[in-house]
């Protein structure tokens, strides 16, 4: 879970996945958010009961721990990715769930095929086709060069 990173003299443990634990101001505001009297109406209005805020706080705790050992509280850092991870999984986990649909590696073959006769008709007049009508009539400087000084 840590990679070993050696500068000449000094030797730094650094977490693999660091780049997921995001700025400690967002966990505190994510709890403050959760905990307001706002966010209690709605999550009794869609729950029926509070939810259980404490792992955005234990979330924010860590972080702040984790930052002002300058990245060597390695224990800290890795309860705020093993968080983030975990709450990725909760969200993903209709996506991953799903066999109602075949998940494709690639587009299909034909998904650059003209539109039918009958839809492009349809948009003849639309803003879009309007729009990209104006765009066209306007003259463009091609053959311009543009270039950047630094004095």
């Amino acid at each position: 879970m840590t990679e070993k990173v050696e500068n000449s003299n000094d030797i730094k443990f650094v977490l693999k996945d660091s780049w997921s634990i995001r700025p400690c101001s967002v966990y505190k505001d994510e709890y403050d958010d959760c905990t307001s009297i706002k966010a209690r109406f709605h999550q009794y209005f869609i729950h029926g009961e509070s939810i259980d805020c404490t792992q955005w706080h234990n979330d924010f705790r860590n972080c702040v721990q984790y930052e002002e050992s300058k990245g060597n509280d390695l224990t800290a850092g890795q309860a705020v990715i093993n968080s983030e991870e975990e709450r990725r999984l909760i969200r993903f986990k209709g996506h991953y769930g799903n066999t109602v649909w075949k998940k494709r590696k690639h587009p299909p073959e034909d998904w650059s095929k003209p539109l039918p006769d009958w839809l492009e008709k349809r948009y003849e007049n639309s803003y879009l086709s309007l729009k990209m009508e104006t765009e066209s009539k306007i003259p463009q400087l091609e053959d311009e060069k543009q270039y950047c000084l630094i004095m």
